[in-house]
C-alpha cells in the first residue's frame, strides 16, 4: 500500500496500542543500517515496521541539551530514557566486569549513534578483510574488499559523502569520484603537516558524510566544531535522514518501543518478538524475516536475554559466540599550546589525520595506529570555561584576561591516536544475571581486556605525540592514560562460513534461524583503524537480495 492509505494505516498503529502487530519484515533499530534496509525493503513494496526503543529526536532542544550541560560528553544533548536507557558514563549503564574500562558511548534513538559520530565515511581497506593471512593476526572475513565495492559507492551517494579523490584511506576508488567536494583541511591541519614532514610524516584529509555544498535538502557545514556530540545544523548525515525516506515509503515506525524478548518456534524460526511501549503496555509483533539492527552491545543483551526453551543458550547462539570478540580501540589523547596559533574550535571536529602506520607489515608486529588533530580544542564546548577559570585563579581580570584566553584558545593543540583491538572470545557482553536498568532489563556486562597487540600500538603513538609536540614547539603538553573510550564498538555477533564459530553467514543470516538477519557492527571479524559505520551499512546492503528473494518466493510463511 502507497499514499494515503499508507499514512492512514501508521497513524492508526500510533492510536491503537493493543492492536496486534505484523509486517513482511520487521527491523529492530532504526540507526544507520537499519534504517537504509527498512527504506530499501519498502520502497520496492514490503510491508516493513521499524521497531526503535528510543525517542524521535528534535535537533533544536538536543542543542540546547549540549549548550546547558555542564560535561559536554557525546550522549549530552540526548537524556537517557527510563524505558531505553543508554550510557551517559562508563558506569551507569554497562556493568564493567573488567579488567579494563569498556568505555563504550552509544544510544537508542530514532537515527541511532550517528546522531554523535563524527561523520567519518571511510571505507576498510582491502588488506582489513585478510589480517590473519596477511599478518598473522585477527581473523579472516568470509568476503572480500570487492565483495563491497558497489555498496560502498551506492552508500556514499545516499550519504552525499565529500572527499578528495587523491586521498582515498586505503580504500581504492578504480576511477569513481567522491559524490560531493572535499571538505577542506583547516589551516591547523595544513600547519601541523609542514611541520611534520621533515619527521617523515604524511597528513592527509579524510572523507565526510558531509555536506560541503548543499544536499539531498540539506546545507552545508558552518564548521561550528561540535559533530560530536551534535551538529546543530544537519549538515552531518544522520540515520534520521533515512527513517524519514523509509516512512515516505511506507514503513511503519514505532519510536519508544523496547524489544523485550524474542520468540523461536519448534522449527527454529523467529516466531515474534514480545515488545513494550513507554506507557508500559505490551503486545507481540510478528513477521516472516526480522532483522536486528540493534548495535554491538544491545544486540547480544537481547539475543542472550531471549533463553527459552528452543534456544537454551540464547538466540543464534548454538555456537557461543553470542557477546564474544568484543573489540573497540585503544585511545590516546594528548593536549599542548603550539607556538604558532592554530585557530581551533572551528571546522569539523576532525578533518585530516596522519596517513602512516594505518596498514601495512607493521601489523605483524603492533595494532594499526590513526593519528588525528582535533579542530575542537582541548575539551569541546568546556575548554574555554576551563581555561577562563584558570586565568581568573592567576589573577588576570578584563582586557588582560580577553588577551590571555583568545591567544591560548587560538594555540590548543589536541592529538588522538587511536589502535585496533583484536577480536579475543573472553571479551564479552552478556545480560547481568542480577543488576537490572531502569526499563528492567538485565543490563549488559562486559567483560574486556585490552591486548598487549594494542599495548605495543599505543607505545608507538606515544612516540608519535612526542615527535609532534617537539615539532611544533609546544609547552604545556599533558597526555591522559590510554582508554577504551570510544563509540567504535564492534565484535558480538560474527560472521563467518564456519555455524559452530559464527552467529551469522557471509549476507548477514543467522546460522540458528533462517528468518533472522542480524545486521551491523557486531559482524565485524575485526575492527580496523578505520571508521566502521560506512562498512556496516554495505553489509546490511549486501544481505537486501537473500531478504528480496525470501519475500519473493515465499518461502517464509505469512503471518497472523
Amino acid at each position: 500500500m502507497r499514499g494515503d492509505s499508507v499514512n492512514a494505516n501508521h497513524m492508526n498503529s500510533q492510536k491503537n496500542p493493543s492492536e496486534s502487530l505484523s509486517a513482511d519484515v520487521i527491523v529492530i533499530g532504526a540507526g544507520a543500517v537499519g534504517s537504509l534496509m527498512a527504506w530499501q525493503l519498502a520502497s520496492q513494496g514490503a510491508n516493513v515496521l521499524i521497531l526503535e526503543a528510543g525517542p524521535r529526536i528534535d535537533r533544536a532542544s538536543a542543542a540546547q541539551n549540549f549548550y546547558d550541560s555542564a560535561v559536554k560528553g557525546p550522549n549530552a544533548p540526548y537524556p537517557s530514557q527510563t524505558y531505553a536507557p543508554h550510557p551517559m558514563d562508563a558506569h551507569d549503564y554497562m556493568v564493567q566486569a573488567g579488567p579494563q574500562v569498556f568505555g563504550g558511548s552509544f544510544m537508542r534513538a530514532v537515527g541511532g549513534t550517528t546522531w554523535h559520530w563524527t561523520g567519518f565515511s571511510t571505507r576498510f581497506r582491502p588488506d582489513d578483510f585478510k589480517t590473519r593471512s596477511l599478518y598473522g593476526v585477527g581473523q579472516d572475513w568470509p568476503l572480500a574488499y570487492e565483495d563491497l565495492l558497489e555498496h560502498y559507492l551506492f552508500i556514499e551517494r545516499e550519504w552525499g559523502t565529500t572527499g578528495d579523490n587523491a586521498f582515498d584511506q586505503g580504500g581504492p576508488r578504480h576511477g569513481k569520484p567522491f559524490p560531493l567536494p572535499p571538505v577542506p583541511m583547516t589551516y591547523a591541519d595544513k600547519l601541523i603537516r609542514d611541520a611534520l614532514a621533515p619527521l617523515g610524516y604524511s597528513v592527509g584529509p579524510f572523507s565526510h558524510a558531509r555536506n560541503s555544498e548543499p544536499f539531498d535538502g540539506r546545507p552545508p557545514c558552518c564548521g561550528s566544531a561540535s559533530c560530536v556530540p551534535i551538529c546543530p545544523i544537519g549538515a552531518k548525515y544522520d540515520a534520521s535522514v533515512h527513517v524519514a525516506k523509509a516512512e515516505a515509503a511506507g514503513a511503519r515506525l514505532l519510536a519508544q518501543t523496547l524489544v523485550e524478548h524474542i520468540e523461536v518456534g519448534a522449527d527454529s524460526l523467529i516466531q515474534g518478538v514480545r515488545i513494550r511501549r513507554a506507557d508500559g503496555s505490551r503486545t507481540t509483533a510478528r513477521a516472516k524475516l526480522y532483522v536486528l539492527a540493534a548495535h554491538a552491545i544491545e544486540t547480544p543483551n537481547l539475543l542472550l536475554r531471549s533463553a527459552q526453551p528452543h534456544a537454551p543458550q540464547g538466540v543464534a547462539n548454538r555456537s557461543d559466540a553470542v557477546g564474544r570478540y568484543l573489540m573497540g580501540q585503544v585511545d590516546l589523547d594528548t593536549r599542548a599550546l603550539t607556538r604558532q596559533p592554530l585557530y581551533t574550535y572551528r571546522a569539523p571536529t576532525t578533518t585530516a589525520g596522519i596517513l602512516e602506520l594505518r596498514d601495512g607489515p607493521v601489523r605483524k608486529e603492533h595494532a594499526a595506529i590513526g593519528t588525528s588533530f582535533l579542530n575542537r580544542g582541548w575539551r569541546t564546548g568546556l575548554g574555554p570555561m576551563q581555561r577562563s577559570a584558570h586565568l581568573i585563579k592567576a589573577g588576570l581580570r578584563g582586557s588582560e584576561l580577553t588577551a590571555a584566553l583568545n591567544d591560548q584558545c587560538a594555540r590548543e593543540l589536541a592529538i588522538n591516536s587511536s589502535v585496533e583491538t583484536l577480536p579475543m572470545a573472553h571479551n564479552r557482553v552478556q545480560p547481568d544475571p542480577e543488576l537490572r536498568d531502569s526499563s528492567g532489563m538485565p543490563r549488559p556486562r562486559v567483560s574486556f581486556t585490552v591486548d598487549e597487540y594494542s599495548l605495543r600500538a599505543i607505545e608507538k603513538a606515544r612516540q608519535r605525540h612526542n615527535d609532534i609536540t617537539k615539532a611544533l614547539g609546544c609547552t604545556d603538553v599533558v597526555s591522559d592514560e590510554p582508554s577504551v573510550a570510544t563509540a567504535i564498538i564492534a565484535g558480538t555477533a560474527r560472521m563467518g562460513t564456519d555455524a559452530r564459530q559464527s552467529v551469522v553467514d557471509p549476507w548477514c543470516r543467522s546460522h540458528d534461524h533462517a528468518n533472522l538477519f542480524v545486521v551491523g557492527t557486531a559482524n565485524f571479524p575485526t575492527m580496523p583503524i578505520n571508521a566502521p559505520t560506512l562498512t556496516a551499512a554495505a553489509l546490511g546492503m549486501r544481505a537486501l537480495p537473500a531478504l528480496r528473494k525470501d519475500l519473493s518466493t515465499g518461502r517464509f510463511a505469512a503471518v497472523a
